[in-house]
């Protein structure tokens, strides 16, 4: 008869998978993605779709515009205000909605109408004081344009100056050397003149 010997396993000689190859690198693994909600739905408290409407206009950082808009219009009425717009112009439509709700917020009694009357009373000030401006310019301008006027009136109706009498005589004479003849006495009086400082003269 033949004995068969059974030999068993020692854990030594089972190999494992991870023995066998120590040197392979293990597969990292990503961490999972967390997508958070919307403002919207964060505060409704759904799950936010993929394809939420409002997801585009109240991002989770901003969760103050949908709580003002929530609080005045409702949830409701903004999701049915931007299914009746297209979508160019539901960005423009959920910031005046925002707006509305903000102004109704700080002014319960008048709202968005308060801060409108506002302005416009602001505006009518500021037109009323530009007037006011420009008509004192105008006036500056009447008053230097008369003082111009006055001027020249005044340069136009002048006589012209006279000479002095030294002056004309001294004229009279470069302009006429025939004085020298019709008045003697003038080359006299130097000829005495002459005379006269001769008398100084040191001894």
């Amino acid at each position: 008869m033949f004995k068969m010997e059974c030999r068993e396993a020692t854990p030594s000689a089972v190999a494992s998978p991870n023995s066998s190859n120590p040197s392979s690198p293990s597969t990292p693994t990503s961490p999972p993605v967390v997508i958070s909600p919307c403002a919207a739905c964060k505060i409704l408290r759904r799950r936010c779709a993929d394809k939420c409407m409002l997801a585009p206009y109240f991002p989770p950082t901003e969760p103050a515009k949908f709580s003002n808009a929530h609080r005045v219009f409702g949830a409701s009425n903004i999701i049915k205000f931007l299914q009746e717009l297209p979508e160019s112009q539901r960005a423009d439509a959920v910031s005046s909605m925002v707006y509305e709700a903000s102004a109704r917020i700080r002014d319960p009694v008048y709202g968005c109408a308060g801060a409108i009357c506002q302005l416009q009373k602001q505006v009518n000030e500021l037109q009323a004081q530009l007037a006011k401006a420009q008509a004192e310019v105008v006036n500056m301008q009447l008053q230097q344009a008369n003082l111009v006027g006055a001027l020249l009136c005044m340069e136009a109706t002048a006589p012209p100056p006279q000479p002095h009498p030294q002056q004309l005589a001294v004229d009279t004479f470069i302009c006429s050397p025939q004085s020298y003849h019709s008045n003697p006495g003038f080359i006299d009086d130097d000829d005495n003149n002459n005379n006269l400082g001769s008398l100084w003269e040191p001894l």
